[in-house]
């Protein structure tokens, strides 16, 4: 690993802390937490009380398969937004806290939001 992406790494994982110290999942109103990788991005939505996770969805999935996006762009992460969302709504699960962990909030994570919010979760 360079230094400079120490550095990147090191900054986001200061802003996870720091945000962290705020947020925290219910049952009434879980964490909905993203992560992106250079190819891929992922989302769950975890009950911090229970430390487990209701729902999940990533751009690994066979259903985001089914959409015909690539892995790594806006679009999918709009999908995978769309797919979490809907099922989210299956589980019963509508108001949501929105974890960017530690990402700047731009470009997937907000279309991520976006796609989650079109698909009816409230946050």
């Amino acid at each position: 690993m360079s230094n400079k992406s120490a550095i990147k790494r090191i900054s986001r994982l200061k802003r996870k802390r720091r945000i962290r110290k705020g947020i925290s999942g219910t049952n009434e109103r879980p964490r909905l937490t993203v992560f992106r990788s250079s190819k891929h991005i992922y989302a769950q939505i975890i009950d911090d009380e229970k430390h487990e996770t209701m729902v999940s969805a990533s751009t690994c999935g066979n259903e985001f398969k089914e959409t015909g996006a690539r892995g790594g762009d806006k679009k999918a992460a709009a999908a995978v937004g769309k797919i979490i969302g809907k099922r989210a709504l299956d589980k019963g699960i509508k108001k949501v806290v929105f974890d960017r962990n530690g990402f700047l909030y731009h470009g997937r994570i907000k279309s991520l939001s976006d796609g989650a919010r079109e698909a009816g979760l409230n946050f």
